[in-house]
C-alpha cells in the first residue's frame, strides 16, 4: 500500500481551502469575545493579530517550499531544529486544531438548530469526515461552494452596516487598555490561522514550491480585508458594548441596520462558514496525525493511505471519532482561547525553524515568534493555564515514547 499522497491542488484551490477555514472561524466565532477583550479597541486589536498572522505566514510559505510534505511546523520543526521540537509542534497543532473542529461544529449546530445544537455538530463531523475521504478534490470542490456563499452573505451584511453606521462609534475611548487589545489580538489570531491548513497539505500541492508561497499570502490578505471590512460595518451600527453583549453579533448588525430580511440568510452563512472551516481543519488535523504517525509518534495504522482515494483515511476516522465525541461535550467559548494558546505554541516552532534558513528570514522570524509569545501569555488565565497542561503533557508523552523505543531491541 502506498504512503504517498497524490499532487493535485493548484494555486486557486489552496487560497480557497484557506480561506474556507478562515472566514467560518474568524467572523461568526471570535469576533464578540474579541470586542469584550478590547472595547473599542478591537480594530487596533485586529491589525495587531493580522501582523502576527503575516509574519507566521510568510515564515510557513518559506519552510514550506523548502520541506514540501504534508505536516506543516510538525516537519519544519523536525528538520529544522530536530525531534523534539516537531513534535511539540504537531502536538499543539493537533490538540488546538481538534479543538477548533468541534467549536466550528457546534457553531453550526447553533445557528441551525439551537435546541439540539451538539447533536447537529456530530452529525456534521461525521458527514464532512466523509467528504474528506473520497478526497482532497472532492473537499476543495465543496468548499470553493461554501466560501462563495459566505463572501456572498458577508458582502450584504457589509453593505448594509456601511449605510445605516456611524462613524463616530469607531472612535477609541480613553480607557481602552492594552492588555484588552493584546489579549482581543490573541482571540483574533484563531480567525486568522486557516492558512495552515495550505502548509499542511503541502505533500497534496502541484509544484509546492512556486505554489504554496503564492497562496499563503494570497488567502491571509482577502481574509483580512473581508475581516476588517465586516468589523468597522459591526463596530459603527453596534458599537462595541452592543457588539460585545451580541451572541450573534452579524445577525444583529442586519436587525439594527433595518434589514431584517437578511437575519435568515446570515444564518445560513454562519453554518455554512462554520461548515467550510471544520472540513479544512478536519484536513489539516488528519494530514499532521498522518505526519506523525509516519515517525513513530502515533500508531502506526494512522499512516495508511487510500489506495484508491489517495488520503490518509484511518487518520481521517480517527480525527473524526474524536472531533466528535468532543463536539457531542464541548463549549464554543472555551474552545477559542484553548486552541488559539496551542496554535500560536504552533506557529512558534515554524518562527524558530525559520530562522534557520539564513539571514534574510531571521527578522521576520524573530517578529513572529515574539508576536506569538505575546499573544499566547496575553489571553485568558485559563487558556493560558490549559495551554501549558497541554505543552507539559506533550514533553511527558515525549520522554515516554524516547524510554520505549531504547528498550526495543
Amino acid at each position: 500500500m502506498t504512503q504517498e499522497l497524490r499532487r493535485t491542488l493548484g494555486v486557486f484551490d489552496a487560497v480557497v481551502i484557506g480561506l474556507g477555514s478562515m472566514l467560518g472561524a474568524g467572523i461568526f466565532a471570535a469576533l464578540g469575545p474579541a470586542a469584550r477583550a478590547a472595547g473599542t479597541g478591537l480594530l487596533p486589536a485586529l491589525a495587531a493579530a493580522a501582523l502576527v498572522a503575516y509574519c507566521n505566514a510568510l515564515s510557513s510559505a518559506r519552510l514550506a517550499a523548502r520541506h514540501p510534505e504534508s505536516g506543516g511546523a510538525y516537519v519544519y520543526g523536525r528538520e529544522r531544529l530536530g525531534p523534539f521540537w516537531g513534535y511539540l509542534a504537531g502536538w499543539a497543532f493537533i490538540a488546538g486544531k481538534t479543538a477548533s473542529c468541534a467549536a466550528m461544529a457546534l457553531t453550526a449546530g447553533a445557528y441551525l438548530w439551537p435546541e439540539r445544537a451538539h447533536a447537529v455538530a456530530v452529525a456534521a463531523v461525521v458527514a464532512l469526515t466523509a467528504v474528506n475521504y473520497r478526497g482532497v478534490r472532492t473537499s476543495a470542490l465543496l468548499t470553493r461552494v461554501i466560501v462563495a456563499a459566505v463572501l456572498a452573505v458577508l458582502a450584504a451584511v457589509v453593505t448594509v452596516s456601511f449605510g445605516a453606521g456611524r462613524a463616530e462609534l469607531l472612535g477609541l475611548d480613553q480607557d481602552v487598555r492594552s492588555g484588552g487589545v493584546l489579549q482581543a489580538a490573541g482571540l483574533l489570531f484563531f480567525a486568522f490561522a486557516g492558512y495552515a491548513r495550505i502548509a499542511t497539505l503541502g505533500e497534496e500541492v502541484r509544484d509546492p514550491a512556486r505554489t504554496i508561497p503564492r497562496a499563503v499570502p494570497v488567502a491571509l490578505g482577502i481574509a483580512l480585508a473581508v475581516y476588517a471590512a465586516v468589523a468597522v460595518g459591526a463596530l459603527a451600527v453596534l458599537g462595541s458594548p452592543g457588539l460585545a453583549d451580541s451572541a450573534a453579533p452579524l445577525a444583529d448588525v442586519a436587525r439594527a441596520a433595518g434589514a431584517p430580511a437578511l437575519v435568515p440568510f446570515v444564518a445560513v452563512g454562519a453554518a455554512l462558514a462554520a461548515l467550510g472551516a471544520l472540513l479544512s481543519l478536519i484536513l489539516g488535523v488528519s494530514r499532521t496525525t498522518l505526519a506523525m504517525a509516519r515517525d513513530g509518534y502515533l500508531p502506526a495504522p494512522l499512516a495508511a493511505v487510500h489506495p484508491r482515494f489517495g488520503v490518509p483515511h484511518h487518520a481521517e476516522l480517527a480525527v473524526g471519532a474524536v472531533v466528535a465525541a468532543v463536539a457531542a461535550t464541548g463549549d464554543v467559548r472555551a474552545a477559542i482561547g484553548f486552541s488559539s494558546f496551542a496554535v500560536l505554541a504552533y506557529y512558534g516552532v515554524a518562527n524558530a525553524a525559520a530562522w534557520t534558513l539564513g539571514p534574510r528570514e531571521r527578522p521576520l522570524a524573530a517578529l513572529g515568534l515574539l508576536g506569538c509569545g505575546v499573544l499566547a501569555f496575553a489571553l485568558p488565565m485559563g487558556a493560558v493555564l490549559a495551554g501549558v497542561g497541554l505543552l507539559a503533557a506533550g514533553t511527558v508523552a515525549y520522554a515516554v515514547v524516547g524510554a520505549v523505543r531504547r528498550t526495543r531491541p
